[in-house]
Formats: C-alpha cells, sequence, structure tokens
C-alpha cells in the first residue's frame, strides 16, 4: 500500500541524499523523534527508495510548457525542456546520481501541465477581476524554424580532427600572429583569428606548428605554406578554413600527421559538422521530396530546328517526377489516348516568357480548361502575358473558363539545371564501404549523356480554390469572341514522349514490372471478388477490384484468370496463392506477393515466360528501371532547386512542433518573399519566425487534427491563409495579421483584407499543403548515422530519434500573385 508522505515533506527534503552518508542516523533520530516507531520505519524505508538506483528514461515532450531536447546522462536517453534539466542536474548533485528521487523531482516540474493546471485551480476568485491588461501570462510571439537546405552535399577528402594546439601565423610577410587551432587534417587546418587583419580567399599564409614540437622533430625555421580556401566572420572574429599547398613528394609531416590523427581521432574526436548538416537535411529530404504537390518537368533539347541557315532551339517535356500529391495535376495534362499534353501548357513561346519572368523574380500563371467532344479532348490555355495584349478577352476567357468543372490556375516556374548537381556523395571522407557505394553509386555515363540534354527543369502547382473560381465568374463573360477562343483551342496532332517517373527512395520493387489489363477473380473464405490487373512482376501483382473487398494486409488470396488460361494449357491459372501487401483506403486496389509453400508456384513461372517473350511488346512501369540511376539524378537536380520550402511536422509527446524548414539551395535564391519577412520578424539570427502561419489558433488546431487523422497515403489537405505584415512596426504582434481564406465568407472581406494590407505594408497569400509522412528509407541514412555514431554516440541517438519523431510535412505554396492579379481584375470591375 502506497502510503503518503505529504505531511512529512520537510523532514523528507532536508535529508534527502544523506540515507547513505555517515552521520545520517543521528539526524535522522533527531527529526524524527516526535514520530511512532512505525512512521519512523516507513519514513526511513522511504528516504532509502529515493536514493537507490532509477533506470527509467524520462520523456516530458507533450507533458511541460517549455520545448524538450535530447539529454544524456551517463549514457541514459531523456527528453526534458530546460526547467526539467536544471531541476534534474540540482537532484543529481544533492543525490550523487540517478535515482528514484531524482527521477521524482524531475516528473513533477513546476512548469508541467498538471501543476500549472493545479495552481490555476486554487487561484483566489479576485483574479477574475484582475483587469484583462495584467494578464499572467504573454501570447507566444516566437516560432523558431531553423532552414535546412537540400544540397549535394560534398564530401570532404579528409577526416578533420578537433584538435586545439597553438599555431603561429606569418601574414603577407608582416609580423607573426600566435593563435590556436580549431580542427586539423592531413592537408588542412582550420582556426580563429581576432584582430584587426583580415584574411581572405585565396591568400597564402605561413603555419609554425609550435603546439607539435614534442611530437615531430622540427627543423630551425620550419613553416608551412597554406591558401585561404574560406572564411567566415562574426562581430569581429573570424574563423579560418586553410589548404596546405606546395607539398613535396614523399613529405615527412603529411607522413605524420597521417599517422598522428589516425592514432588519436578517437581521443580527440573527428569533426562531424559536415555529415551532421548533411544527415539532418537528407533526412529531411525524403521525407519533403516524395510529398511535393508540384510537378517537376524536365525539358529536352530537340534541336529540331537547328540547321546552317538557323540555330534556335526547340525544348519540349520530356520527364516528369509524380508523387501521390502532384499526381492528379499529371492526369489533368493527358489528352484522351492518354498521352502526356505537357506540349500545351509549355510551349516554345510560354518557355520564353517564363524565363522574363525568372529575371523578375516572379511566376508565370497560366489559365486553362478542356473539352471533350466526339471523344476528342481539346486543351485552351491562356497565360498572364495575354493580359497586355487583349484586356478585355482577357478577363472574359477568364469568366468563361470558370464556369467549366476542368478551370485550373497553375503557376510556373523555371531553373537552369547545373549537371554538377546531379549527384549527393555520402560525407564519409573517403570512408564508405563497397556496399555502402553500391546504396549511392556516382552518376553513370549513360546517365550524364541523358541530363546534357535537359537544360530546363519547369516546376506547374495548381493553385485553383474554389473564392478563384467565383470571382473570376463575376468579370462576365458576355461577348466574348467565339473565334479568338477557338483560336487557343489545341488537340494533339502527334505523340510527343513524355515519361512519367515516381519520386521515391528506397528500391522497394526487386523485379520489372509491367502495365497489363486482364480480368481477375480472387477469394478469400468462400467470398469471390472480380477486378482487373493494373501490372504485374514475376511475383507480385497490382489489382483494381470492381466493389470493395472486406480484405487486410498479410491476407492470404487465391487468384484465377479466366482470360489468360485460354491462351495456355502447359500452366494452371486457378486459384494460385497471393499474399495481400497493401490495400487502399477504399478498399478497391490491393497490392500482391506470390505466397510460396513450398519452392514452386505455378504463377510466378507464368509470368516469367510471359515477359521474356513479350518484352518488346509490354511498357515497363518504371522508365528508370530501363536506365539505372536516372531516377536518383533527376531527383536530386530537383531536390537542389525546390523553391517550395516545407515546414517538418514532428511529434513531441502527444503534441505537434513545426522547428525545422527545408528548401532547395539554388531553389531560393531570390528571398523577396514571406520566408524574408519571416526571418525579420525572429529574434534568432539565422532563424525564421514562423508566427504569421502558426500564431493563428484555427491554424493550429487544424494542424492537430489532421496529423491524427491523415495516413501517409491520402493525399494532401489544403488550408489557405491571407497574411498582412506592416513594415513599420517591429514589434511582432502588432505587425502581423492572420486570416484564413475559409473565414473570409464574401468577395468584399476577402479584397478588403488585401487592400488594407497593401496600405500598411505587404500581402501574401499562401496555400498549407499538409501531407502524413511516409516512413524513412533508413538504409540510405545508415552509413551517415553510423559514421557519427562511431565517434559521437550521443548525437547519433538524438538525430535517429529527431528522424522517427517526423510526422508530417506542410508545404508552403505562395499564391500572392495569383491573389493580387484577381483583387486588381475585380477592383476594376467594381470601380466601373
Amino acid at each position: 500500500m502506497n502510503k503518503d508522505f505529504s505531511k512529512h515533506y520537510e523532514i523528507i527534503n532536508n535529508l534527502r541524499g544523506e540515507v547513505n552518508k555517515k552521520g545520517f542516523e543521528p539526524k535522522y533520530n533527531a527529526a524524527t523523534e516526535h514520530l511512532s516507531k512505525n512512521e519512523r520505519f516507513l519514513l526511513k524505508m522511504e528516504l532509502k527508495r529515493l536514493a537507490s538506483p532509477c533506470t527509467r528514461a524520462i520523456d516530458l515532450r507533450g507533458l511541460v510548457k517549455g520545448d524538450c531536447q535530447f539529454f544524456d546522462f551517463q549514457g541514459q536517453s531523456h527528453f526534458l525542456d530546460e526547467v526539467a534539466i536544471a531541476a534534474f542536474k540540482e537532484s543529481v548533485g544533492i543525490y550523487g546520481g540517478y535515482t528514484f528521487g531524482v527521477y521524482e523531482d524531475v516528473k513533477d516540474a513546476k512548469n508541467s501541465f498538471r501543476n500549472i493546471y493545479e495552481n490555476e485551480q486554487i487561484k483566489p476568485s479576485t483574479v477574475d477581476n484582475v483587469s484583462s491588461t495584467n494578464k499572467p501570462s504573454v501570447e507566444k510571439l516566437q516560432y523558431t524554424a531553423k532552414l535546412h537546405l537540400l544540397s549535394n552535399y560534398p564530401d570532404r577528402a579528409e577526416e578533420r580532427m578537433n584538435y586545439a594546439i597553438p599555431i603561429t601565423l606569418k601574414v603577407h610577410n608582416q609580423r607573426e600572429i600566435s593563435t590556436t587551432s580549431i580542427d586539423i587534417s592531413v592537408r588542412g587546418i582550420k582556426f580563429k583569428l581576432i584582430n584587426e587583419m583580415g584574411l581572405y580567399k585565396g591568400d597564402v599564409i605561413s603555419i609554425a606548428f609550435t603546439g607539435l614540437e614534442q611530437e615531430f622533430q622540427f627543423t630551425k625555421d620550419s613553416l608551412f605554406t597554406f591558401e585561404v580556401k574560406n572564411v567566415k566572420r562574426d562581430s569581429g572574429t573570424q574563423i579560418i578554413g586553410c589548404k596546405r599547398i606546395n607539398i613535396s613528394d614523399n613529405d615527412a609531416f603529411e607522413r605524420f600527421l597521417i599517422g598522428y590523427i589516425q592514432g588519436n581521432k578517437r581521443r580527440y574526436k573527428i569533426n562531424l559538422d559536415n555529415t551532421l548538416a548533411a544527415l539532418q537535411s537528407r533526412s529531411f529530404e525524403q521525407f519533403s521530396l516524395v510529398k511535393v504537390n508540384e510537378l517537376p518537368i524536365f525539358l529536352q533539347n530537340k534541336n529540331k530546328n537547328k540547321n546552317k541557315n538557323n540555330n534556335s532551339e526547340t525544348f519540349l517535356p520530356r520527364y516528369a517526377l509524380t508523387t501521390k500529391n502532384n499526381n492528379k495535376q499529371y492526369q489533368y495534362w493527358k489528352d484522351d489516348k492518354n498521352q502526356s499534353a505537357l506540349h500545351f501548357l509549355i510551349n516554345p513561346e510560354r518557355l520564353q516568357y517564363l524565363l522574363e519572368c525568372k529575371e523578375q523574380g516572379k511566376s508565370l500563371l497560366v489559365f486553362s480548361f478542356f473539352h471533350e467532344n466526339k471523344g476528342n479532348k481539346f486543351f485552351y490555355t491562356l497565360d498572364e502575358q495575354h493580359l497586355k495584349e487583349d484586356k478585355v478577352f482577357f478577363k472574359q476567357f477568364l469568366a468563361f473558363a470558370a464556369t467549366k468543372e476542368s478551370f485550373a490556375v497553375t503557376a510556373l516556374n523555371i531553373k537552369k539545371v547545373d549537371t554538377e548537381h546531379a549527384y549527393s556523395p555520402f560525407t564519409l571522407s573517403n570512408t564508405a564501404t563497397k556496399q555502402e557505394i553500391y546504396l549511392n553509386p556516382p552518376v553513370s555515363n549513360e546517365v550524364n549523356q541523358i541530363i546534357k540534354q535537359l537544360p530546363y527543369i519547369v516546376t506547374a502547382i495548381d493553385i485553383t480554390d474554389k473564392t478563384a473560381r467565383s470571382d473570376y465568374k463575376s468579370l462576365g463573360a458576355t461577348g466574348i469572341d467565339p473565334d479568338k477562343l477557338k483560336r487557343l483551342g489545341c488537340k494533339v496532332t502527334a505523340t510527343k514522349t513524355v515519361d512519367e517517373i515516381v519520386l521515391s527512395y528506397g528500391h522497394q520493387r526487386q523485379e520489372m514490372r509491367f502495365k497489363y489489363e486482364t480480368p481477375v477473380t480472387i477469394e478469400c473464405e468462400s467470398v469471390k471478388w472480380s477486378g482487373t490487373s493494373a501490372d504485374f512482376s514475376v511475383s507480385g501483382m497490382k489489382i483494381n477490384l470492381a466493389s470493395p473487398a472486406t480484405l487486410s494486409k498479410d491476407d492470404i488470396v487465391y487468384l484465377s484468370f479466366p482470360k489468360l488460361q485460354k491462351i495456355t494449357s502447359e500452366f494452371d491459372l486457378s486459384n494460385l496463392p497471393y499474399k495481400v501487401i497493401r490495400v487502399n483506403k477504399d478498399k478497391t486496389e490491393i497490392n500482391l506477393r506470390v505466397s510460396v509453400k513450398e519452392h514452386q508456384h505455378i504463377g510466378r513461372s507464368f509470368f516469367k515466360l510471359l515477359i521474356n517473350k513479350n518484352k518488346n511488346k509490354l511498357t515497363p512501369d518504371e522508365y528508370a528501371m530501363l536506365t539505372p540511376g536516372l531516377s536518383d539524378a533527376l531527383r536530386t537536380l530537383y531536390a537542389v532547386n525546390m523553391s517550395i520550402p516545407s515546414a517538418i511536422v514532428q511529434s513531441s509527446g502527444s503534441r505537434y512542433k513545426v522547428e525545422s524548414l527545408v528548401a532547395g539551395q539554388y531553389g531560393l535564391q531570390n528571398h523577396n518573399n514571406l520566408l524574408a519577412d519571416m526571418l525579420r520578424l525572429s529574434d534568432r539570427r539565422g532563424y525564421y519566425n514562423l508566427y504569421p502561419l502558426l500564431s493563428n489558433l484555427g491554424v493550429r488546431n487544424l494542424l492537430d487534427q489532421y496529423m491524427k487523422k491523415l495516413l501517409a497515403t491520402d493525399s494532401a489537405i489544403n488550408e489557405q491563409l491571407y497574411i498582412a505584415i506592416k513594415t513599420n512596426i517591429t514589434d511582432v504582434e502588432s505587425s502581423v495579421e492572420i486570416s484564413r481564406v475559409s473565414e473570409l465568407k464574401t468577395a468584399e472581406l476577402r479584397h478588403a483584407f488585401i487592400k488594407e494590407a497593401l496600405k500598411q505594408g505587404r500581402f501574401y497569400s499562401v496555400d498549407l499543403k499538409l501531407s502524413r509522412s511516409d516512413e524513412a528509407h533508413m538504409e540510405y541514412l545508415n552509413p551517415e548515422l553510423a559514421y557519427v555514431s562511431s565517434y559521437a554516440i550521443h548525437r547519433g541517438k538524438q538525430i535517429e530519434q529527431e528522424i522517427y519523431s517526423v510526422a508530417g510535412l506542410v508545404q508552403l505554396v505562395d499564391s500572392t500573385q495569383e491573389a493580387l492579379l484577381r483583387h486588381i481584375l475585380v477592383s476594376e470591375l467594381d470601380n466601373n
């Protein structure tokens, strides 16, 4: 039976940690002489319990008001906030180690939600009468997030050892300067310099390693020549990285450093900054890329018009990277023969406009709809450039198109592709094993030849919404010129190949999978369903069912192929056992794998023979499998150019937090956007304040609500925000105003918000596209994770925990340009 010792709190507090020390008995007897013998016995047992070692891990995420972080104590991992860490250290000092007393002190932290609630319950009623201006708590104004840039993570040629030794510099043949190294490698060094003399990239200096004189026999004037490779400056401090030059063959000092670093790197630790940054960004890259909502399209140089008299070039869509979230857009641009019609969206004339928009830091807006007549599909498109040429028809087209079910607004952006960015090596300083090299091989010559013909990548994002459709309808289509409209219609006249490549990580399919439709009957526990195969491999198959099936993962089903049976008498294609691998949300699409009880499966033998005899007739479902490494190269090229930032949602106990942003290194070169304002609103240098997104209670509630309901297989959920930022006010709360567009019920309210925002500062329209994350493919992260853990196990554990805590992501799609254009057009209508 647990006894309540709260009435003895003062005795326990005074004697905690003393029970195993000399002199405890006299102190205890004196403090408890007024108690009965039984009470004194129970109280001593309680003191011994509090002083006994504890092995329980403490995780306060979601239980306290503060932000929790990884905290390691003697190899045991905890997640504590700053208040709890202070309490932990204080209690450990008292008890002399991690005991149950420490555990209970930390769990009872003063800022825990339980204690806060209890304190609020016992406050006197007079608190209710206090003026609202004297609120006990201040609304949170800082939602700090760090931006992680997706890059190629260049590998270091050598391992760097964290090693502080005295060195002497001789700069520009001037006086000598004494300082201390930060880290060293065989041919490199980094050091800090605090004085008035500035060093710059390309400077040549001489260094004497005075701190190694006892380890290496230098000559009297041993100076080594280094070139400055990088300089970071901060408040008068210079962090300078140098590389040694003019090295003679069989250099004795170089041989010494190779052995010295190898023998001491466990003692002084390897500098892991490069690998840590790469691992963090690489993990976020996996989560964000497979959920992108924009459609990346690579353009190929066709050179169809190139001859002696004409050097013009023609660029047409060649590859499209698809995900669950952008696949609907990819399907939209398909003709009546199921061929890609992306060349209607991105044609040579529009490409020229796109390049002009890129120079201006803008997107090109394209408005479209399609019409189907007698089995033919006609696409009608008009871009923003036509506004300058014929404003009246432009408005009429928007009004007419908005009445169509297929109306869409697409924002196009273009980036120039640098083939040097197609490979992202592991940052293992040339210590990678053969298996790790196999996981991430360099780009092959075959792939290099393909991507050299892909000079541009165009991203298309669908920013259509209900309010846009309503506003455009109000422009009025009366009097539209039918001849002008007819001239915009485009119908496919020749097939232009665009290959779809699924944006993914990991080799989930070990065999070639082919598209093939044939009737299938499925039976499980005497219940039958009919369906059609979508694709197959030797060992697997995807089937679309005519009606939902009550099947679950790992069920064993029996397949029969009535149509295929008619073409073969050699194989019995009835009641073949397959195992259910995945069932979609609607229970109408199932993925199967052969169920082999013995070594033989008739279905496997049949499909293997079918593939071998019909390779030239079947269409591969994954083009990338025919050109190994192509999908990885295109994925990396897109990653470094991804301009739409993604906010990473991580679980923190029972709550969710957003503390990381992800974008491409070359995608955010133009920073004149909402990110620039969030950087300005932050009180931490180099961090972003997500207050314009997360301070709205409705948005935070939706985030929690959706994260608990969304599945990884679901498409993204969209929420549009209007944000006004007053540029002349520094106070965060006063300068930012946020409203969900769904709360602005009328066009008048929406346009009033925009008008007021533009009058006092800047206006932004942002589409928040929330997705549940997939599981990380750890096989691609493990090489760098193991490298980190071998030198700093606590950092490895911390990053691994961060990877597993990722629950979802929110893509921040900037739709400001379209919202402002619509506002101007509708305002002109109102004024007239």
